[in-house]
């Protein structure tokens, strides 16, 4: 057999870029299962969700931002600390990036690495790798909630801790009035889910069950298209958990009859691609998720650090 190219090195064609009005003043850029992006109008000031890979990306993205909006950004919110959401944030020459307290720390611990592992493993998002400056750091970070006035008639946005899930640092972006939620990566509307650096059982129960509690009638996820309507959000969010408990039960079993690391990868394989095996970056993602579940039932609390090395060592043990 021949063994499957490494993460998503070969996909390097373009991916058709969707950008949609949610409401007034507010768009949401989607791609075919690339990383989404969003933002937000105030009165005179616009609010960015996610940073994309590089400068040049970022920028082609406010190209688009620009046909509908000339107004400055005063604020880039990252959801987490994952080098495809936050290396493009030169571009936005924003007032204050703000972030969770956690994705400032992990920044610090890990983003290097980090960089370098998500590099190998997409090259197609990183355009014009040479044009990151360097990591990006917040300027604001919080614990729990952070909330933005947006002036005039237009409401606030506030940025909410929901627990660990995606990584330990995951905020989304709510706006009451609109009902629309920017959840990041911790709900996937029709894509698989990474959770190489998750906290799986957390995710799973109340972290999603703190999702759900703003009863949004619009999500964006990290990936695939824009949820629209009760339904659709639920089924959305139903998704993202139901992957999350296939993986903890058919993992958790191979783990507590002591059998292997690649047993438990062939086991949630077998179980997840039926449903998911069609969506965006399922064979990508479901090594790494698979390893860092393992660690987690191991008594491995914090994610081990992903390096280019690594990577490439669990991807030729589970799907070499």
């Amino acid at each position: 057999m021949t063994p499957k190219a490494f993460a998503s090195s070969t996909d390097l064609d373009d991916k058709q870029q969707t950008l949609e009005v949610l409401a007034d003043g507010v768009y949401a850029l989607t791609a075919d299962g690339d990383p989404n992006v969003g933002a937000v109008e105030g009165e005179d000031f616009l609010v960015c969700f996610e940073a994309m890979a590089t400068p040049v990306a970022a920028r082609e993205w406010l190209a688009r931002l620009r046909e509908h909006t000339d107004k400055p950004v005063k604020f880039l919110v990252l959801s987490h600390y994952h080098a495809v959401r936050v290396l493009g944030a030169s571009a936005f020459d924003a007032e204050v990036i703000v972030a969770h307290d956690n994705t400032r720390a992990l920044i610090a611990e890990r983003g290097r690495q980090d960089w370098e592992s998500e590099y190998g493993r997409m090259p197609r998002l990183f355009k014009e790798p040479a044009s990151i400056p360097g990591l990006t750091r917040p300027t604001a970070t919080f614990s729990d909630r952070f909330t933005i006035d947006l002036g005039g008639d237009r409401g606030e946005l506030i940025l909410q801790y929901c627990g660990r899930g995606h990584t330990e640092g995951d905020i989304v972006a709510w706006l009451p009035r609109q009902k629309v939620l920017f959840a990041g990566d911790l709900v996937e509307s029709r894509a698989a889910l990474y959770t190489g650096d998750a906290f799986h059982r957390e995710w799973a129960t109340a972290t999603l069950d703190r999702v759900a509690s703003f009863e949004a009638e619009v999500v964006v996820g990290g990936r695939g298209a824009v949820a629209r309507g009760r339904d659709a959000v639920a089924a959305a969010i139903a998704q993202t958990r139901h992957f999350l408990e296939v993986m903890l039960r058919e993992v958790g079993t191979v783990y507590e009859r002591g059998g292997t690391l690649k047993e438990a990868f062939e086991a949630a394989h077998a179980a997840l691609v039926g449903r998911y095996g069609g969506w965006p970056i399922f064979e990508h993602c479901l090594p790494f998720d698979v390893s860092r579940l393992w660690d987690e039932l191991s008594g491995v609390e914090r994610p081990a650090i992903w390096t280019a090395e690594r990577d490439r060592q669990v991807w030729a043990e589970l799907q070499g």
